[in-house]
């Protein structure tokens, strides 16, 4: 027992090591770490060889300095490629619509459009019309506005330059000035709304989904009939949507 508590306190101030050459990343010597460990320096070079042998750390000949080793990346880049965004947002969904009574989808962003990849129905009897697979358009949809709003300028102009700002309903914003002015009003407050804007009679609220790198990779929303969804209960829904959104985020590393 008492060698197997020796191995895990070696993993945990490993570990302490890691996290401490996250918050600087110029590095710190042995001693700087050893005091911070509040161990000796031996047992710090120990720790920090183990890490060194392993890639985990790298150190700056000159300066005699440890920092975070290449290794990260190529750990980073798999836990990034095997994180399912369907699967994580999966429970978040099930709380939408149980909380607010109305179809909660999750989108992604494909070239002009979005796609949804995934929804979960209301029980209500009147639902709004949606399929996984289906593409809609990024300017007046709540789902895509909210990605849309969070992409670099760059790209919200090429979107619109593009593919345009088609009209579907009588509140469809179809010019680039009033498109502009409601992503300022979108990044100011975190989510987006969607009055009947593409569906007459469908009310949505929608908050984006940050990855790692600060990038917006998703949509995560809530819609229904404006018989339902009075202003007071959108503004639930907004509430609700960007408290999963930034839940979400989190998860992702965000």
């Amino acid at each position: 027992m008492k060698k197997e508590a020796i191995t895990v306190q070696s993993v945990d101030r490993a570990l302490q090591i890691i996290e401490i050459l996250q918050q600087i990343p110029q590095g710190l010597g042995v001693t700087e770490l050893s005091n911070r460990l509040d161990v000796s320096k031996s047992t710090a070079h120990r720790l920090l060889m183990s890490l060194y042998n392993k890639g985990f750390v790298q150190q700056d000949h000159q300066t005699e300095k440890y920092m975070l080793g290449l290794k990260f990346i190529e750990v980073g880049q798999v836990v990034t490629d095997n994180l399912d965004i369907r699967k994580i947002a999966s429970p978040y969904l099930h709380q939408l619509t149980e909380i607010t009574g109305e179809t909660a989808h999750l989108a992604i962003m494909d070239k002009h459009e979005i796609v949804y990849i995934d929804k979960l129905e209301s029980n209500a009897t009147i639902r709004m019309f949606s399929n996984i697979g289906k593409r809609a358009p990024i300017h007046c949809t709540g789902i895509g506005k909210s990605i849309f709003a969070f992409l670099q300028d760059e790209k919200i102009e090429e979107v619109i330059t593009e593919a345009g700002l088609r009209k579907y309903t009588e509140k469809t914003l179809i010019t680039k000035e009033a498109m502009l002015e409601n992503i300022q009003l979108i990044r100011k407050r975190g989510y987006s709304i969607d009055d009947e804007e593409h569906e007459a009679g469908i009310k949505c609220a929608a908050a984006p989904i940050f990855n790692h790198q600060g990038e917006v990779i998703a949509g995560i929303s809530v819609a229904g009939p404006i018989m339902r969804v009075t202003e007071e209960k959108l503004e639930m829904m907004a509430k609700e949507v960007l408290r999963v959104s930034n839940e979400l985020s989190k998860l992702l590393g965000a």
